[in-house]
């Protein structure tokens, strides 16, 4: 029996429908073996726009709009990354394109964004992507940009807030859910195997794009481990903290990749031909404390269970970004969730974590894999530095 959810988007808003999702084969951050290496941004994600296009058979003019995700806009990716990465690909410059920063959340802000749009009559197709070059353009890019042109985090901030990194954020988290370091390696490991599983299966085949890179044809991720044990993981050095308990093995890789979903109308699907995967039901956003930072999912996913009146029971399949084990045991704990249905085809502590792409990844995951179950409804939550949360309801057409 169908579920139908109750929220105001679900009540208030046109149609909006996912055609498709696609992502890049997503590659380790490496000066020497990074398979992007020698990749300019640009290039990376023009591969998700070119996919969209050629997958549809749409024309790169009957794009009315491109959201994209990045969070660190700063040398090649700066000066609006989703506009050049178009022009790049030699695409008509009439399109338009904007690029946004809801740090971890940014792809999947990207499509909330084209997804309001979309929903009020504004456009009717939109193309919402993310990328992010984390070894040309590296996480800590803004440290030293402040040095030349001041520091974010201002005298009045300070007052209020001692600011910390995620890693730290990720400790703080272990400490404040009990949560130990074995039962996070336990997790680190089930998302080694579980994509290594998937990928095995030809899970991936429809989301990633076969791309040449390192002299070779790449079709999957650089960073899953199949070998990867608890015991593997317990020799493991902490990485944020003397005597801590949060590794390199039990957080996210640094990765270069893009990802994106192309949303239509339900007028544009009918005019083109073309065939909806599915619909957004609801989406929202909120705020947490931002030095504990990465709870943002649990009150995120409440909060969209509650307005639409349902319940965790009710949700098919579950992706939530695996920025650190902590994170996903904590938002397990506190939404008692059935951890058989949360990232079946593993999470981003195998897969990777290109920060300003991932929510486009696991938009397009989630849509695939429903259609694999003959599912319903899906969820898609991440965490965001400093302090947000981010979460979309699906569902399968």
């Amino acid at each position: 029996m169908p579920r139908t959810p109750t929220g105001p988007f679900a009540q208030h808003a046109r149609e909006v429908l996912i055609v498709d999702g696609v992502r890049t084969p997503f590659g380790r951050s490496h000066a020497e073996r990074g398979w992007f290496r020698d990749v300019h941004p640009n290039a990376i994600l023009a591969t998700v726009y070119a996919a969209l296009l050629a997958r549809s058979g749409l024309a790169p003019t009957d794009i009315e709009d491109l959201h994209v995700g990045c969070t660190a806009p700063f040398g090649e990716q700066s000066r609006n990354i989703g506009r050049n990465a178009w022009l790049h690909a030699g695409y008509p410059p009439e399109i338009p394109a904007v690029t946004l920063d809801r740090r971890c959340g940014s792809a999947q802000t990207a499509a909330e964004l084209a997804a309001g749009l979309v929903g009020t009559g504004t456009h009717d197709l939109i193309i919402a992507a993310g990328v992010e070059h984390m070894h040309h353009v590296p996480m800590t890019s803004p440290a030293k940009i402040s040095e030349l042109y001041g520091d974010p985090w201002t005298p009045e901030m300070w007052a209020q807030y001692d600011f910390v990194h995620q890693g730290e954020s990720a400790e703080l988290i272990a400490d404040r859910w009990d949560i130990t370091r074995q039962e996070m390696d336990a997790l680190a490991a089930e998302s080694h195997h579980r994509a290594a599983a998937a990928a095995a299966a030809g899970r991936f085949d429809d989301e990633i794009i076969a791309m040449e890179l390192d002299g070779q044809i790449r079709t999957s991720d650089q960073t899953v481990r199949p070998e990867t044990t608890t015991e593997t993981l317990a020799g493991l050095r902490p990485a944020f903290r003397e005597n801590g308990s949060v590794t390199a093995g039990s957080s996210s890789p640094i990765c270069d990749g893009a990802a994106g979903v192309l949303l239509a109308s339900r007028d544009a699907v009918d005019r083109h031909g073309l065939r909806a995967r599915a619909r957004i039901v609801d989406q929202t956003t909120v705020g947490v404390d931002p030095i504990l930072m990465l709870t943002g999912p649990i009150p995120a996913t409440d909060k969209i269970l509650q307005r639409n009146g349902l319940t965790l029971n009710d949700i098919d399949l579950i992706e939530i970004n695996e920025a650190f084990a902590s994170v996903v045991i904590a938002w397990e704990r506190e939404l008692k969730a059935d951890m058989a249905k949360v990232n079946v085809n593993g999470g981003a502590i195998a897969l990777g974590h290109p920060v300003g792409a991932t929510g486009g990844r696991l938009l397009a995951a989630i849509v695939g894999e429903l259609e694999r179950r003959d599912a319903e409804l899906g969820l898609v939550t991440m965490c965001c530095g400093g302090g947000m949360g981010t979460a979309t309801l699906i569902q399968r057409l």
